[in-house]
């Protein structure tokens, strides 16, 4: 079973370094270590950064002016979908 904290680390790991305030997914590629290709993994879900702003696409609110606010939006989009 996937766990919400090891997301949430994993997610403010890899968006941190963005320009905030970001407008679209597109501008916290520049942030991503491996790009749209970035994995996140926990238990037995994992997903691409590509995978996840097409999934949670309807569960983002942009503009975010911070990391935290951008995490937690996204955790409760995985919970919404039962994949978390």
């Amino acid at each position: 079973m996937a766990d919400e904290a090891e997301f949430r680390e994993q997610f403010h790991d890899a968006f941190e370094g963005a320009d905030y305030p970001v407008s679209s997914p597109m501008d916290l590629v520049p942030a991503l270590p491996n790009g749209p290709g970035t994995r996140f993994e926990s238990g037995d879900t994992s997903f691409t950064a590509m995978e996840l702003a097409t999934k949670m696409n309807d569960a983002q609110d942009f503009p975010y002016d911070d990391v935290d606010t951008l995490v937690d939006d996204l955790i409760e989009g995985l919970k919404q979908k039962d994949m978390l």
